[in-house]
């Protein structure tokens, strides 16, 4: 069985689905509301659709980036109606998408006077920090420098014991307390650990937050 079969069972992918789809469902009720009522994409269509971007968690480079590439079609094709609107967006992001540098190699050094290195994963609910986590474990290790994980989402339910799934993986120590334990403590007891261990790099996981 692959690793994505593993992890993805029938029951979680539709859970997936249906978690897509009301965030799906929501964006484009949002982006229906700001052009009602307007027969063509003017500024107060584009300010509109820009907090749209924005609130849905976009992230404010990119929204300003598709809305540049929005405003310049919109100024020569000098009429274009909101009906199109989707489309045109949907056009950019994936063109947007497919300019991304995803074939660039990572340099995972880092620097040379800061031992350990300590990287704090924080991010909404449901982004993959945790995984993200694994990831970066492998990377580091397998450039041959030593790796120490911290356990400091004590709130989700079984975050701990995902965290722990990886760093038996990438066969790493990981430090944790018991659900419902003060992140802080457990962030400084990774620290503690990784200076008497005299480790590389240190990763610590933490509980997401919602902001919509």
């Amino acid at each position: 069985m692959s690793l994505f079969k593993k992890i993805f069972s029938s029951e979680k992918k539709e859970s997936l689905d249906k978690g897509l789809e009301k965030t799906k469902t929501s964006f484009f009720s949002k982006l229906g509301k700001a052009v009602a009522g307007k027969s063509k994409v003017d500024d107060d269509v584009l300010d509109n659709l820009e907090e749209v971007l924005v609130t849905s968690d976009v992230g404010v480079e990119t929204t300003l980036k598709i809305i540049e590439r929005i405003e310049k079609r919109v100024s020569e094709d000098k009429y274009m109606g909101t009906d199109e609107l989707n489309r045109i967006l949907r056009e950019e992001i994936a063109a947007l998408l497919s300019e991304t540098h995803v074939g660039e190699a990572t340099d995972f050094a880092i620097p040379a006077n800061k031992k350990p290195y300590v990287i704090m994963v924080v991010g909404v609910n449901g982004v993959g920090k945790t995984t993200t986590i694994g990831k970066l474990a492998y990377q580091f290790k397998s450039k041959g420098m030593s790796v120490v994980l911290g356990a400091a989402d004590t709130f989700r339910a079984a975050a701990i014991d995902q965290l722990q799934v990886w760093a038996d993986r990438v066969d790493v120590p990981i430090i944790k307390q018991k659900m419902g334990s003060d992140p802080a403590s457990v962030a400084y007891d990774t620290l503690s650990s990784a200076v008497t261990q005299d480790a590389d790099v240190v990763l610590i996981d933490t509980a997401g937050r919602l902001h919509n």
